[in-house]
């Protein structure tokens, strides 16, 4: 990916939402809501050094800006739309 975030902004890419739930439930299409789980794929030179490439985070829900870079989706977002950072 040649994608340099400018600023305090990073780019995450979306986990994937799982299709059945743990006691074996199928979710429909339709149904399933937008994880709000991403991982780091790079980070702009203003970013604090607790978040670096590779880290699994939580964002805002309605936070960011989709694109699409060699068939792979990814969300711009910026360092205050990141909630938390899974240890």
């Amino acid at each position: 990916m040649n994608l340099k975030p400018l600023g305090d902004r990073l780019v995450i890419k979306q986990v994937v939402a799982e299709e059945t739930t743990k006691s074996g439930i199928v979710i429909p299409g339709q149904t399933k809501e937008k994880p709000q789980e991403a991982t780091v794929v790079a980070v702009g030179k203003d970013v604090k050094e607790e978040l670096k490439v590779g880290d699994t985070v939580v964002y805002s829900k309605y936070a960011g800006t989709s694109i699409k870079v060699d068939e792979e989706e990814y969300i711009i977002v910026k360092e205050e739309d990141v909630l938390a950072v899974f240890a």
